[in-house]
């Protein structure tokens, strides 16, 4: 285990992408849990709206943000009105994410492919630029970028979304590395298989009782935001409650 769990986030502020559904929006209602104010941004406004009540109803706090993370200057700004009203940030999770299509790699379309690279890797990309900054100026500054194992298995007809994936990975190695000297520390997350709607679309046929729920991942997920954490640049394995360390092809 990473942590034993028993810290909290008083006074810290947390921005999760994604936190309309799925586990963005079970780790929105984790850290509030836990004492955050959550920043929670995603396109569905009425998903927004549910987990607002939800998070009130257990006395917690948050700002929405409705953003279609295609719209890339709105990312930039996101970090000036950060500034703006807190002066800092301590937690990031870069969580939003499209499947795109299955299928063999030749046969996906170039518009679905630009759709997949502009939300699972530019928008991150831009996410990062904007926050980096902000998460500095924090004293236990967290940085939590949603991978997928599909990043290492390369698996037939997964290629773009599996690509997305290596891809965040590396900006995320690279961003710890540059922030060694820093309290920054940012690590990548493989959750597994989890019971989303991004699960049931890959894999229709798949019996959703035998995946962990969203929440049961997110509570593990939530355990890299402990302000105690020294780990950066390796990747989380949610089944195997490992942190792991990358090594050079063999």
């Amino acid at each position: 285990m990473i942590s034993d769990g028993s810290f909290r986030l008083d006074g810290k502020l947390a921005l999760v992408t994604g936190a309309s559904r799925g586990i963005g929006y079970s780790l929105s209602k984790e850290l509030a849990a836990r004492g955050a104010h959550v920043i929670a941004v995603a396109r569905t406004v009425g998903g927004l709206e549910e987990l607002d009540d939800e998070i009130k109803a257990a006395g917690g706090t948050a700002t929405l943000v409705p953003l279609d993370l295609t719209d890339m200057p709105a990312i930039d700004r996101l970090g000036g009105s950060i500034h703006e009203r807190w002066g800092k940030l301590d937690i990031m999770v870069a969580n939003a994410g499209i499947l795109g299509t299955i299928s063999p790699i030749g046969h996906v379309e170039a518009k679905v492919f630009d759709r997949l690279m502009a939300i699972n890797v530019t928008s991150v990309w831009r996410l990062i630029r904007t926050v980096d900054p902000l998460l500095k100026l924090s004293d236990a500054g967290r940085a939590i970028l949603l991978s997928s194992s599909v990043a290492h298995t390369a698996r037939a007809y997964w290629g773009p979304y599996a690509a997305s994936k290596a891809a965040v990975e590396v900006m995320a190695r690279a961003w710890a590395e540059e922030s060694q000297q820093t309290r920054l520390c940012i690590n990548s997350v493989d959750p597994g298989a989890t019971r989303t709607a991004m699960r049931a679309q890959a894999m229709p046929g798949e019996d959703p009782e035998i995946l962990p729920t969203p929440a049961e991942v997110a509570a593990k997920i939530a355990l890299l935001c402990d302000p105690a954490l020294n780990a950066t640049g390796k990747l989380y394995d949610v089944r195997a409650d490992k942190l792991l360390s990358y090594n050079d092809p063999s």
